[in-house]
């Protein structure tokens, strides 16, 4: 009996001792374990913290390229702005200077206008009759041709003809001077359009030379005619010393 007894405490010293250094093993991995656990979480604690800051300047980087986006649409919306005025700006001027261009037009149009008008009142005439002594007597009346021109501003004054003819509305001043040198009977009559209007006449006694003169003022209308005319049986004398002329002016227009 005492030997099983002892038996008994063996096998149970045996199995206690078992046990312990299963514990110890046991302890040593939860030991080992825990270590590297220490070691590890420190090494991922870093990564996450690089990735926070990581995260950080992204965030950084995104706020910054915003502004910058913002700025160019800024930018942007102020050019277009800035082009809209010019755009506007540039119409505005061209619409001034079209109108300028039309003003400047009706003021050159005006201008020549002005211009043909003071011409047209710019009127003057100085005539001689003849070169050849003797004109008349003729059993007819004829049209006195002063083919003699000095002076003709206007060229109211037909030589071809012996019209004058008036270019605008106006008062006129004419003037004739007459020389006979036959004896009989020197003179004109003055034509208005197709009226007499003046019978001028002397009779001379002797054959030498005698004047006469005379002047009318005449409100005529532009296109009014002018002229001369020897009466049938009348002579005037006339040669380079220009005796016989005839000449007139606008006083004034109306």
């Amino acid at each position: 009996m005492r030997a099983v007894i002892v038996g008994l405490l063996l096998l149970l010293g045996l199995c206690g001792s078992g046990a312990q250094g299963s514990g110890v093993q046991e302890k040593a991995g939860e030991e080992s374990a825990e270590q590297t656990t220490k070691q590890t979480t420190p090494d991922i604690w870093a990564e996450v913290r690089a990735l926070r800051d990581m995260v950080v300047e992204l965030k950084v980087e995104q706020r910054n390229m915003e502004a910058r986006v913002t700025d160019s649409e800024n930018q942007l919306i102020l050019t277009k702005a800035q082009v809209e005025l010019l755009e506007r700006q540039n119409s505005d001027l061209q619409t001034r200077l079209s109108s300028s261009e039309s003003e400047l037009v009706v003021s050159k149009s005006r201008i020549d206008q002005l211009e043909r008008e003071n011409a047209e009142r710019e009127v003057a005439f100085y005539a001689a009759l003849t070169n050849n002594g003797y004109v008349g007597p003729y059993n007819t009346d004829i049209t006195l041709k002063y083919n003699k021109v000095f002076t003709n501003i206007g060229d109211a004054y037909n030589p071809a003809t012996g019209f004058f003819t008036a270019p605008v509305r106006g008062v006129y001043y004419l003037h004739f001077t007459v020389c006979g040198g036959y004896s009989g009977l020197m003179g004109v009559y003055v034509y208005k359009n197709n009226k007499r209007i003046m019978y001028n006449v002397e009779r001379k006694e002797e054959s030498d030379l005698e004047y006469f003169t005379n002047s009318v003022v005449l409100e005529l209308m532009a296109g009014d005619e002018v002229h001369l005319v020897l009466p049938s049986g009348h002579s005037v004398y006339d040669n380079g010393n220009n005796h016989s002329t005839f000449s007139g002016s606008l006083l004034f227009p109306l």
